[in-house]
């Protein structure tokens, strides 16, 4: 039998036989420890979107050209990416608690040297750095919670809050880096970091409990490498994409040389005797649809809030932190869709919940495809806003619940670490397709219409209602698999436990 207590001490006789008799122990510290752990996650996702407002003022104070201020952004999402399938193992391995802690240290590091940068070179490198232990971070932080909470019930709670944190941080980092960027400097958007992981390691010493598998614990080096260089190479085309074009030579080759590595990941993850990836992990139904799912909603999601930025600040007029502050209703609805589907998943089950979402977070984006030069935040922008937010809650708390209810324990990290990339590369993958979708659409108009300044305007306009119509297509796509594939009851799957021998199971050992 799997057993999932994570003590730190020695259990006394009594209370062992209890938990053999009864079920895996129960933390008591557990919800604690869930409050450091969500404020980890937080951090790791705010830095994917709090220096977007801060960007221009970086650039201006580094002397950052046009060209290469992508990378303060795509440094950070190209380490993290590239690296959280290992991330996930070494959790795995070295043990969830102890890699939690080593990321909470390196990334409050890497934050002190990109906010202390003197030039463009230190800033694209700290964010790079950050990447790397937030790809450390991430998926620990997630297993440990797959870990720690073991009743149905109170396990849909613990992911409520995750989910809450996963939607509603994008949100929140553009509020941040707007009040931090008009009222201090930009340097706070990466030092604020440093506080915050530093709380967080200090009081997860005594909360936050070790667990990591046991039996085959080999790393699976060449298909690290197979997956880290596929996916950097992967994001880096979709990056060129939108720079460069998809028709361009040096895009085309980036993406045929990450399509080559990733197939030669799959041919090796299936031969070898351990893999970094099981394929079992990816092909169970529900755990599939959701990695898939969440490749859809992340490119919808963050191509919404990069040309949102755009339109409130070059057409609406807003400061930074007037376009912060426009994205509060959007946080603050996600986090009661969050509760509100925490409470009603071991009840009606995650299609039910992440179909309702799916269907307000499409009507949401379809409805910013109508906006105009005189368009108000009110009506055409604050409705728009609710029902994506209502929609992503309702979509975030089942989605992490499918994508690891029933993985065997001894892949809890890269499980965890698939749903953080599968997020991130749909981030870039939304990003870079988006952003040419607008390119192509905002030129084929001032073609059309002549290139005077309303023509400009105009011209934006239409390429942003363009890009948001595409948006709508992909959430109405992930609409349609949780249809398709996500299984209506509550049940979870404990097909990956099949072909996993009773030592490589979770099994409690000493805190650091």
């Amino acid at each position: 039998m799997t057993d999932t207590s994570i003590g730190s001490a020695t259990p006394e006789p009594s209370s062992t036989a209890a938990a053999t008799d009864a079920g895996p122990a129960v933390d008591p510290r557990r919800w604690w420890a869930l409050g450091v752990i969500a404020i980890a996650q937080l951090m790791v996702v705010l830095d994917a979107t709090v220096v977007n407002i801060a960007l221009p003022s970086a650039q201006r104070a580094l002397d950052i050209s046009v060209a290469d201020r992508q990378w303060i952004i795509t440094a950070y999402t190209l380490a993290f990416g590239g690296l959280l399938l290992l991330g996930g193992r070494i959790a795995d391995y070295f043990g969830r608690r102890r890699t939690f802690l080593v990321g909470l240290i390196g990334f409050a590091g890497a934050s002190a040297l990109g906010g202390a940068a003197t030039n463009a070179a230190t800033l694209f490198g700290a964010r790079a750095l950050q990447g790397l232990f937030g790809a450390l971070l991430a998926p620990a932080a997630l297993s440990l919670i797959t870990v720690t909470f073991t009743e149905a019930k109170e396990r849909a709670r613990a992911f409520g809050v995750y989910g809450a944190i996963s939607g509603g941080g994008a949100a929140i980092g553009l509020i941040s880096g707007g009040l931090l960027t008009e009222y201090a400097t930009w340097r706070w958007c990466l030092l604020v970091n440093i506080p915050v992981a530093l709380i967080a390691f200090v009081a997860a010493l005594p909360l936050v409990r070790e667990s990591r598998a046991e039996g085959d614990t080999r790393y699976d080096l060449p298909g690290a490498v197979l997956a880290t260089a596929g996916l950097t190479a992967l994001v880096y085309g979709f990056t060129k994409a939108a720079t460069d074009g998809w028709g361009a030579a040096v895009t085309i080759a980036w993406l045929v040389g990450a399509g080559a590595l990733l197939v030669g990941f799959v041919a090796w993850e299936a031969r070898t005797s351990h893999p970094l990836l099981p394929l079992r992990v990816v092909l169970d139904r529900d755990r599939g649809a959701s990695f898939l799912v969440s490749v859809l909603i992340g490119a919808a999601l963050l191509g919404m809030f990069l040309f949102m930025t755009f339109y409130l600040q070059q057409t609406m007029g807003y400061s930074a932190l007037r376009s912060g502050v426009a994205y509060l209703p959007f946080s603050a609805g996600i986090i009661v869709a969050a509760g509100i589907a925490a409470q009603f998943l071991p009840r009606v089950g995650p299609r039910v919940l992440m179909s309702i979402g799916g269907v307000l977070a499409t009507g949401g984006m379809v409805w910013l495809t109508r906006l105009d030069l005189e368009s108000s935040y009110v009506v055409d922008i604050l409705p728009s806003f609710v029902a994506m937010a209502l929609g992503m809650g309702l979509l975030f708390v089942p989605l992490s619940s499918t994508s690891l209810t029933g993985v065997a324990d001894h892949d809890a990290g890269v499980a965890s670490a698939m749903v953080n990339t599968t997020q991130q590369i749909g981030g870039s993958l939304g990003t870079a397709l988006l952003n040419t979708i607008f390119t192509t659409a905002a030129a084929g108009y001032l073609t059309d219409h002549g290139a005077g300044a309303t023509q400009q305007a105009e011209a934006a306009i239409h390429g942003y209602n363009v890009a948001f119509t595409a948006s709508a297509v992909l959430l109405a796509v992930a609409t349609a698999l949780v249809i398709a594939f996500i299984r209506g009851g509550g049940t979870p799957s404990t097909s990956d436990d099949e072909g996993v021998a009773e030592d490589e199971r979770l099994v409690p050992v000493p805190a650091v």
